[in-house]
């Protein structure tokens, strides 16, 4: 291990994305990390991609929570703590009305199939991310971007969204469906097309000819598409990124941790540190043969009722720490960061500042 702390991978980041299973605390770690770098007066963003009110419920953000806009959280830090919680559609929308002309936007907004289907495509959500991602640091109110991720197989999908996006545009199927020249392409005489007819019998023919009026309503903006797709790919690349793994002391939160890392490892990007949260402290160092004499020469007894107590805490601080040990090859440079179990669950703002205490120091 290096002599590299949190607080360098932090102040070296641009972008953050945090990523683990589900249930480890990663949101809660997510929003302690905005908290830390605002109080370095970093101009910092916190967006979850994951559709849930967690983020919120750290925040305790009452009412509506948190949207597609960010939303500016005030506290005792110097910089800027900001949140926003993806909305799909809502950044969908904001994409058209940025990127298209003024009729062109009116025509895809106005599309059946783009009203009612388009933001539940498999893999909408992933991209429709990496773009909120991409709009958010190239937002000059920010200067880092943390992003709190689905759980970790969820994760990839988001990671991998600027090459299937790419895939999708150099598709045979689409660019038929692009080709004004082509029969696939003009949605009136969709009934000369075998494949467009088998489609439309299971489907129906309105929603095939509203689906080829969709695509073929983005024609000219596949450029832009491909260019922030790329910036994206790049930016997952980038140095001034830091991925950062978020888990438990628990041994299928480790292995999925330890998956998440050689698949990043395979990609050519480097975990940037390993945050474990509700680890078990060691109450006391060294032999605990001591401690279990107390429970065998004093049963029953309050004395020996304690003894056992930390007994068992050792043995689960043991256990943990030969756990831990098992990814020390995958970390490499990486700190790794020992959250110990909090005595309740983090809902409000001092809760947070306590937590980011724990993780950056």
């Amino acid at each position: 291990m290096s002599g590299t702390t949190f607080a360098d991978v932090l102040a070296g980041a641009s972008v953050l994305i945090s990523a683990g299973s589900g249930g480890v605390g990663k949101t809660t770690t997510s929003a302690a990390i905005g908290v830390a770098a605002a109080r370095e007066g970093r101009r910092v963003v916190v967006v979850t991609i994951d559709p849930a009110r967690r983020l919120a419920d750290a925040l305790g953000i009452g009412g509506d929570g948190l949207g597609n806009e960010p939303q500016r959280i005030d506290g005792p830090w110097s910089g800027e703590l900001w949140a926003a919680m993806l909305d799909t559609r809502a950044t969908f929308d904001d994409l058209v009305a940025r990127h298209a002309d003024p009729d062109q936007a009116e025509e895809i907004l106005a599309n059946r199939f783009y009203r009612n289907i388009a933001d539940s495509l498999s893999g909408t959500q992933e991209y429709m991310a990496a773009e909120k991602l991409h709009a958010l640091h190239v937002d000059p109110r920010f200067d880092l971007v943390v992003v709190d991720t689905p759980p970790t197989r969820n994760a990839f999908d988001f990671i991998e969204a600027p090459h299937t996006l790419t895939r999708f545009l150099d598709h045979r199927l689409y660019r038929l469906l692009m080709a004004p020249t082509s029969r696939v392409g003009r949605a009136v005489g969709v009934a000369t097309s075998a494949f467009v007819r088998t489609v439309s019998r299971v489907v129906g023919a309105a929603v095939v000819e509203d689906a080829i009026g969709f695509f073929r309503a983005f024609e000219g903006l596949e450029d832009g598409f491909r260019q922030r797709a790329a910036e994206v790919a790049d930016l997952f690349r980038d140095e001034t990124t830091a991925f950062v793994l978020v888990t438990s002391s628990r041994r299928e939160s480790l292995d999925e941790a330890g998956w998440f890392a050689d698949q990043l490892g395979g990609r050519g990007i480097d975990v940037a540190a390993l945050v474990v949260n509700r680890v078990q402290p060691r109450p006391v160092e060294g032999s605990v043969d001591r401690y279990r004499e107390l429970t065998r020469d004093h049963p029953g007894t309050d004395l020996a009722r304690l003894a056992e107590v930390l007994v068992d805490q050792c043995e689960t601080a043991d256990v943990e720490r030969s756990r831990l040990a098992t990814l020390a090859p995958t970390l490499r440079e990486a700190p790794l960061v020992l959250v110990p179990m909090l005595g309740t669950d983090v809902h409000d703002l001092d809760g947070l500042v306590a937590v980011a205490d724990l993780v950056v120091g």
